[in-house]
């Protein structure tokens, strides 16, 4: 664990990513199996321990220092682990000559009871130095926010055989910490792991962001476009077992297994491909909007009802197997092409295929981006998130390669908003207030919360904000800080935002999706923010649109 508890430390404190790669890769060249497998899973979110909750971290440490003193110093520092690792009362009688490992932590933890936790936790606390603590924390909690994505951990594994990322991405969701077999492979002491799952999840392939000013930049006869639509990007596998027998799966982008959440989707999934896609709600020929789509969302159960409230529908956007063939290294015109004629030969009311938005020159493409309807869309307009653009002859690669595939969303809806309440971050942001929480005018002259946004501005602006809320602190409840917000002094934040939908559990009625911070209004005086009928109007225009 001490091992562990260095590299986490270090790679906390390096902000360039190549350092970030090379540190990762040097524990994992010089930690036995199956420690460095099982860390391995910590930095790419690959563990979770059903009984670890930050709740019983918080009941731990709550028995041994003053409750109020905790609080205070968890707002200050703004990690739970940080926090805890830090206040932990050392008494060195308790001090174990020798310290979990990352096997022993995580080998325990998936045979240990609920009730039999928080006395395994107590002991381990006390076996650690404040490193060890913090370490052990984050691995227990799945929560190491310390710069480390799940593409960066992989990217240091390939290294250690010279492997290109991809080739350890495509094969990664058939294996299994501790990735005995992955090292085996990359160390040249054993065969590639072969995935033999009959439905397997493919590693999506993710588009770069466009502006209109990098269309000068490319060239439009080497790209198609097609619409994006704001759904639920998924991929639906049908495959068969050693028996012969149908195995069908449906996954999120991340490769969660969420069949079970969507039981009517399934047959129609009935003959050998893998399709990468949207998932919609669609009622009488019409895509609803993502509000709909999202009380279809994380239900615990499904019932006959749902199901027929809220139809579920998936609009194929690429074919990445067909028949048991690889089809990611065929260029993306000719997979477009057999995925249509797999969608025709499919003939299923709940699968089709997202339509081409044809052009030949970019400002077709502007035309048909600022007006879908007219554009091609047709009467699903108003599903339309935007289009996205594919190489002609792009393979489908794992990850977000910079040049074959962008995604140029539709403009974004802008209000001015006033800050009502910060939080701090997480992270290497736990020593600002970076989370608002803001709102608008309304009928009564008061303002009501809106939306809550925690990125969009630099780091400057964090700094300027941060200074505003620690000056202009009229309350606090726990962790959250309430600032001045008349309508003579406040900070005006100009607000972007992908959409609106009614919400029962906001005061103002509305909630926005994406919200982000697009811009500091310094100049601007709180009382010439907008109003909650800006925000109506907005909905009452998507309202029209038949449902």
């Amino acid at each position: 664990m001490n091992r562990f508890a260095e590299l986490l430390d270090r790679i906390a404190y390096e902000p360039g990513r190549n350092n970030k790669i090379r540190l990762v890769a040097d524990y994992l060249r010089k930690t036995e199996d199956p420690d460095r497998g099982y860390a391995l899973a910590a930095l790419t979110g690959a563990l979770t321990f059903r009984n670890a909750k930050a709740g019983m971290i918080r009941a731990l440490i709550a028995e041994r220092v003053d409750p109020h003193l905790f609080e205070l110093s968890y707002d200050y520092v703004g990690d739970l682990s940080e926090t805890v690792a830090l206040m932990w009362p050392v008494d060195e009688s308790k001090r174990a000559n020798r310290t979990p490992t990352v096997t022993d932590v995580v080998e325990t933890l998936s045979t240990l009871g609920k009730a039999e936790l928080p006395a395994q936790m107590t002991r381990w606390l006390d076996a650690l130095d404040e490193n060890g603590r913090w370490a052990l924390l984050k691995l227990v909690t799945g929560s190491m926010r310390i710069g480390v994505s799940a593409r960066l951990a992989k990217t240091a594994a390939a290294s250690l055989g010279d492997k290109a990322p991809d080739e350890v991405e495509i094969i990664w969701p058939g294996l299994e910490p501790p990735y005995l077999e992955l090292f085996a492979w990359l160390e040249g002491r054993g065969d590639k792991p072969l995935n033999l799952d009959p439905a397997p999840f493919r590693p999506a392939m993710l588009a770069h962001a466009l502006e209109e000013p990098d269309l000068a930049s490319l060239n439009a006869a080497e790209f198609t476009a097609e619409w994006k639509w704001d759904g639920i990007r998924v991929q639906a596998v049908c495959g068969n077992d050693e028996d012969g027998k149908p195995v069908t799966r449906l996954y999120s982008r991340t490769g969660e297994d969420i069949s079970k959440s969507f039981p009517d989707l399934l047959p129609s999934l009935r003959l050998p491909a893998a399709i990468d896609g949207e998932l919609l709600i669609l009622r009488e020929g019409r895509v609803q909007s993502f509000n709909v789509l999202q009380q279809r969302l994380n239900r615990k159960s499904v019932t006959p009802k749902l199901t027929s409230e809220f139809p579920i529908h998936m609009r194929a956007y690429d074919l990445l197997s067909l028949d048991g063939t690889d089809m990611r290294d065929v260029p993306f015109e000719e997979r477009r092409a057999r995925l249509d004629a797999f969608i025709k030969k499919l003939n299923d009311p709940r699968i089709d295929i997202s339509s081409l938005v044809l052009f030949e020159t970019w400002d077709q493409l502007i035309a048909a981006r600022a007006d879908p309807a007219q554009g091609g869309a047709g009467l699903d307009a108003e599903a339309v998130e935007g289009v996205m653009l594919k190489r002609r002859d792009s393979v489908y690669s794992p990850g977000r390669p910079k040049g074959p595939w962008w995604k140029w969303k539709r403009d974004p809806m802008i209000i001015d908003a006033v800050l009502m309440y910060a939080q701090r971050g997480h992270g290497k942001r736990s020593s600002f207030y970076s989370d608002y929480t803001f709102g608008v005018w309304n009928a009564e002259d008061a303002l009501v919360p809106v939306g809550k946004a925690y990125f969009g501005f630099t780091d400057e602006e964090l700094k300027e904000i941060d200074k505003f809320v620690r000056r202009n602190t009229v309350n606090k409840y726990g962790p959250v800080r309430e600032v001045t917000h008349n309508a003579e002094v406040g900070l005006v934040l100009e607000v972007a935002f992908e959409g609106l939908q009614r919400s029962s559990r906001h005061k103002s009625g509305v909630a926005m999706r994406f919200p982000r911070i697009s811009r500091l209004r310094w100049d601007k005086p709180p009382r010439d923010a907008d109003r909650l009928e800006t925000l109506e109007k907005m909905l009452a225009r998507s309202d029209k649109v038949p449902a």
